[in-house]
């Protein structure tokens, strides 16, 4: 079948509620996890906390088994998959039960299978050019990264008034204290972060800590957005 033949809209994330359920989150957890046996537990920590959304990221081998166990043994989280650069690691995140896509970048092959199997994605742009293409393929939300590099909040700010109405993801440089900042801006639907996901605080196989972390950043989250 030809492309000019599929439904190629992005209105299905709207429809879905997947959009709705990223700004209710706010900050989406970035997760690393180097084994399958952290899984449950980290997923398990982040429901407590209060932020049940995790990001997890094609970095690792383990990552697609990961993301399979979530899926099948933690129905309260939304699972995803990040850092997915191509088509082959997009597909097993969504084989392995991945409920959306982030990308660092964007590459067309990864837009259009996810539009055509009506795929939760949220492609990357930090350039004004690089919008123009997201936006004219049809994207409301894209990533931001990374964004401490370029330009922050007031670069976010900048380009949702040229592209009016386009919101970001914002990860890279988001910690505990200027997240208040950053969800209190309009073009900000929400962030991704890590400082309550580091691999160092669940070493020992302990994720209190990840818990209580994540407890900080939801209530930051409550008080911002209510």
């Amino acid at each position: 079948m030809k492309r000019e033949e599929i439904d190629m809209s992005t209105e299905y994330m709207k429809e879905n509620g997947f959009y709705e359920q990223l700004e209710k989150t706010a900050v989406v957890p970035v997760v690393v996890l180097e084994k399958v046996e952290d899984a449950v537990p980290m997923a398990n920590a982040l429901v407590k906390g209060g932020l049940p959304a995790a990001e997890v990221t094609f970095r690792t081998a383990a990552a697609a088994d990961c993301i399979r166990e979530m899926s099948e043994k933690c129905p309260d989280i939304l699972v995803g998959a990040g850092t997915v650069v191509n088509l082959e690691q997009c597909k097993r995140a969504v084989e392995a039960g991945a409920k959306f896509i982030v990308s660092p970048g964007y590459d067309d092959a990864i837009i259009d299978y996810c539009l055509e199997n009506k795929i939760n994605l949220i492609p990357g742009a930090v350039t004004p050019a690089e919008l123009t293409h997201l936006i004219n393929r049809g994207f409301d939300i894209t990533k931001f990264f990374p964004a401490n590099l370029y330009g922050g909040l007031k670069a976010t700010e900048t380009l949702s008034a040229v592209f009016v109405g386009h919101r970001f993801m914002p990860t890279g440089g988001v910690n505990l204290e200027n997240l208040p900042e950053f969800l209190g801006s309009k073009s900000i639907i929400a962030a991704g972060g890590t400082w309550m996901v580091k691999p160092a605080l669940f070493a020992d196989g302990d994720f209190s800590k990840v818990e209580e972390m994540t407890a900080e950043a939801a209530a930051v989250v409550k008080k911002v957005r209510g």
